[in-house]
């Protein structure tokens, strides 16, 4: 059995661990386990675990550590491991709590919410106690509320150690400035950087390499005044530089675990010079790599904190070098190396919505006067028919039948309307009947001897006859018929049957539509471009989409007045002939093809025809 100076010592054991944890200096993967165990032996607990609440997400609560008397499995003991999310959530709730969970044991549950640096963060300390008397398990929990404050500690005390670090790591870049900003040429600044950093970082050798037409270029090796670029070593040097600007990364050798960035070359040099670690750091100036450092050394690898400030010291000195490197030499290269940064800026990738706007504007604004297209002489036309036949009443009738109607196709001999017969009949039958008698008439007066009777039945007989051809020919005409294949263009009586026309009126207009031309009419003022053209293409007001080509034929020599000026016209034929639907009449536009112009021309050749009739002295 324990005796009470062992429990003693053991305490006193305890409270010094968590005081030194206060100042623990440590990763915090590392101070979490020494605190749980701490704070359970403190309070001699049969289990303790750490809960970690993550609100909003599934599950609530995250166990991160649990410590173990070794007491072994008991009821008590499942029984707090089960209830742990409800024991984290009362936690939470209450600050602390102390809880009996089984009298004939003397089990306790304790449970406190941690103080950390963040308000928002959920740390929940819950233990179990074994064979413990009320007095006791309030000790216990008095124990844990005193060192709940231990983690925040710890925090604050690593937060104040990092910016102690910040600070030395800034100081040490700041010492590293002072010898480049003093230099006023660029070998004598990269020399000072190079030894500075060669210094600081206890490097065998820290080399700098320059951006310099496409390829790096060794300009300073840390403690050397002079060297030989010939040399195969500085060749050497160049080639691993030139393998971090490729992958425009940071490059160490020996690589470490994980990091997929090639060192093939860093390789290669660290065999033939035997340098133990390298490490190569691009030196960007606005996002484009215009040097290297590399830096070698034997005895240690580069730490990430070292890697950390040698980037910010090469940061902190990009621009004062490369400004060192561009006014350290004679004006024309100045010069020339501002007007090469220039057209880099428009010619290089970068800004390429810039430049394809600039480009596309350039062609707008060029292609008026480049580009050149058929130019085409516009008119309106109509369609119209070499033949075409007005059919009118051949006599006073009246309208018996009519056969068609307008826009009907008829064929040569086709009847289109008949008139009353009836009339005329009665006419032939009296006609004829005049006939028969008077030639009676005059065969008595020829019996008779009587000659001038004879004569006179003669000439009678003669009218009668007369008047029965010329009743015969009106039946014969009584049916009005086409003359030509054609389509009724004009006409429709169907609803004026039995109503009565008079000798001449028109009745119907018959068109042959397989002699179909356009009569297009062009203004004076283009004319002059179609005259010795041929080809062009019209276009129908019922059908804009479908273009049929024509060829001219004739252009009237005179020109015709119109509302909007003289305009002539100009007769052009289908080519292929003229579709089934077409009609005399239709209109549309056409479109006759003259000769290639630029397209400022033709923007402007009407402003400029009005200039010159208007300016013309």
């Amino acid at each position: 059995m324990e005796t009470n100076g062992g429990r003693d010592a053991e305490f006193s054991r305890t409270l010094d661990e968590l005081a030194a944890l206060r100042q623990f200096a440590g990763e915090p993967k590392n101070f979490w386990p020494a605190f749980l165990a701490a704070a359970s032996k403190l309070i001699s607990a049969d289990i303790a675990v750490l809960l970690l609440g993550s609100p909003g997400k599934n599950p609530r609560w995250a166990k991160i550590g649990e410590w173990d008397s070794g007491s072994g499995l008991s009821r008590v003991r499942t029984q707090f491991t089960s209830q742990l999310e409800a024991i984290a959530e009362r936690g939470l709730g209450d600050g602390s709590f102390l809880e009996q969970t089984d009298p004939t044991s003397g089990s306790f549950t304790v449970a406190v919410r941690l103080k950390l640096q963040r308000a928002e963060d959920e740390v929940i300390l819950a233990a179990q106690l074994k064979d413990f008397t009320s007095s006791a398990a309030s000790e216990a929990i008095a124990r844990l509320r005193l060192v709940a404050d231990v983690p925040l500690a710890f925090q604050q005390n690593l937060a104040a150690q990092q910016a102690r670090n910040d600070v030395e790591k800034f100081a040490a870049v700041l010492d590293l400035n002072v010898p480049v900003n003093d230099a006023t040429q660029f070998i004598s600044a990269a020399l000072a950087f190079g030894n500075g950093i060669a210094t600081r970082f206890r490097c065998e050798r820290a080399s700098l390499g320059w951006l310099e037409g496409g390829y790096i270029r060794l300009r300073a090796i840390s403690r050397t005044e002079q060297f030989d670029r010939q040399m195969a070593a500085a060749q050497a040097l160049e080639v691993a530089m030139e393998e971090c600007v490729d992958q425009d990364e940071e490059i160490l050798f020996p690589s470490p675990a994980g990091v997929t960035t090639i060192a093939r070359d860093h390789e290669t040099f660290a065999a033939d010079q035997k340098s133990g670690n390298i490490c190569s750091l691009p030196l960007r100036l606005d996002g484009k790599v215009v040097g290297v450092l590399t830096c070698e050394r034997q005895d240690m690898a580069f730490t990430a904190v070292e890697l950390q400030q040698i980037r910010l010291g090469c940061d902190q000195i990009v621009r004062r070098l490369s400004e060192l490197k561009l006014y350290d030499r004679w004006f024309g290269a100045r010069w020339a190396a501002h007007t090469r940064d220039y057209f880099s800026r428009w010619l290089g990738p970068e800004h390429t919505w810039g430049k394809v706007t600039a480009i596309f504007l350039t062609l707008v604004m060029f292609a008026p006067f480049l580009v050149r297209v058929n130019y085409r002489v516009e008119g309106n036309f109509i369609l119209r028919s070499d033949e075409a036949e007005f059919l009118t009443a051949p006599f006073d009738g009246y309208i018996e039948q009519v056969f068609v109607r307008a826009g009907d196709h008829v064929a040569k001999a086709q009847p289109l309307v008949s008139l009353n017969r009836s009339e005329l009949l009665l006419d032939q039958s009296a006609a004829l009947a005049d006939v028969v008698r008077y030639q009676h008439e005059a065969e008595k007066a020829r019996a008779a001897n009587n000659i001038a009777e004879m004569r006179i039945d003669d000439a009678q007989a003669q009218q009668a006859q007369a008047r029965l051809d010329l009743v015969r020919y009106r039946l014969d005409n009584a049916v009005i018929k086409s003359a030509f294949d054609g389509v009724v263009v004009e006409g429709d009586l169907r609803e004026r049957i039995a109503s009565p026309v008079k000798q001449g009126d028109a009745l119907f207009k018959v068109a042959r539509i397989d002699t179909l031309y356009a009569e297009a009419e062009i203004g004076e003022r283009d004319v002059q471009e179609i005259l010795g053209k041929s080809k062009g293409e019209i276009a129908f007001v019922t059908q804009p989409k479908t273009k049929y080509p024509v060829t001219l034929q004739i252009v009237q020599p005179a020109a015709v007045t119109k509302k909007d000026g003289n305009v002539f016209l100009v007769r052009l034929q289908p080519d292929g002939g003229a579709a089934q639907w077409w009609r005399p009449g239709l209109t549309g536009l056409c479109k006759i093809s003259t000769e290639k112009r630029t397209l400022f021309w033709i923007f402007t050749h009407r402003t400029v025809d009005f200039l010159r009739m208007k300016l013309w002295f």
